[in-house]
């Protein structure tokens, strides 16, 4: 494909969600939580914009790139999201222990605030180290929180959560999520909430055990042009002023979403948080002021 693809995304509701992203015409539902903005898979496909076709049905091999080919499928999935409360705390595993335990690919994932109430913030990493024994204790009595770093955030703020980092994402947070293409998490602890049939949700502690890092977390930044640079994905904030041209010539798709401003990008109008996607080896001009977060791979 030569051209590139406005999307329209996945439409989430969970018990924690809000009501951010209905007033940017995001969705009419009453509660998003998740729009799952760039998702390229047989359970869960975007579609094209103003279209029920899904982009999985259109995109082939060879729009995603040589640099896609060491994943048995899309390798990334890319989420706005809206806590209007706590999410639950939680954990990935890692390739390793995902591919020998699981059958499926483990997570690495990373946040960008894009809006954020005051005093609000997430939950990442240990505050000292512990052993496996003390944590287990901490998440039999419900007191995790209490061994984890606390970061309040403004817009503009970014995190790398790799493998073993306990995480969560706290209330009156705003973000897009740039995460491998995998659904594999092992929650913690759920604040003690009950879903809408009056149940706790399923905790997942033994394994988690098994792969937490119970070092003292540090926080990890990219180098000065990445908000993040890994095996899994590449990420940059641009702001523009003007026009630009994108090019998916490093042998990879890009992808992109606006997070601020508004314009075009070829014959598209675009406005704050719409997404697109650039096939392999093709271009596109962007026209506008805006700041988008740019994924490739």
């Amino acid at each position: 494909m030569n051209n590139v693809i406005k999307l329209s995304p996945v439409v989430k509701s969970y018990l924690w969600g809000g009501n951010y992203f209905q007033k940017f015409n995001k969705g009419s539902q009453d509660v998003i939580s998740e729009l799952w903005e760039l998702s390229i898979r047989e359970d869960d496909s975007s579609y094209l914009f103003g279209t029920s076709t899904k982009i999985i049905d259109v995109l082939t091999k060879d729009d995603f790139g040589p640099n896609c080919d060491r994943f048995p499928y899309f390798p990334v999935l890319i989420k706005l999201i809206d806590a209007r409360d706590d999410l639950s705390v939680q954990v990935h595993p890692s390739d390793d222990y995902a591919l020998n335990n699981e059958g499926s690919f483990g997570k690495s994932e990373m946040w960008y605030i894009i809006d954020a109430d005051e005093g609000s913030g997430l939950y990442i990493g240990l505050n000292n180290n512990y052993t496996k024994e003390e944590i287990e204790e901490k998440l039999q009595k419900g007191t995790i929180i209490d061994a984890l770093n606390f970061y309040k955030v403004k817009p503009g703020d970014s995190f790398v959560i790799n493998p073993g980092t306990i995480h969560a994402i706290g209330k009156g947070v705003r973000i897009i999520e740039i995460q491998q293409n995998s659904n594999l998490t092992y929650r913690l602890f759920d604040f003690f909430r009950k879903d809408k049939d009056g149940k706790f949700r399923e905790l997942h502690i033994e394994k988690a055990l098994k792969v937490i890092d119970f070092n003292k977390y540090s926080t990890e930044k990219a180098d000065n042009s990445y908000l993040a640079n890994n095996q899994y994905f590449k990420v940059k904030k641009i702001v523009i002023d003007g026009e630009i041209t994108l090019s998916a010539d490093k042998g990879s798709f890009i992808s992109f979403t606006f997070i601020e401003g508004e314009g075009e990008v070829d014959n598209y109008q675009f406005n704050k948080f719409d997404t697109f996607f650039l096939p392999y080896k093709a271009s596109c001009k962007i026209k506008g002021k805006a700041t988008l977060i740019v994924t490739t791979i």
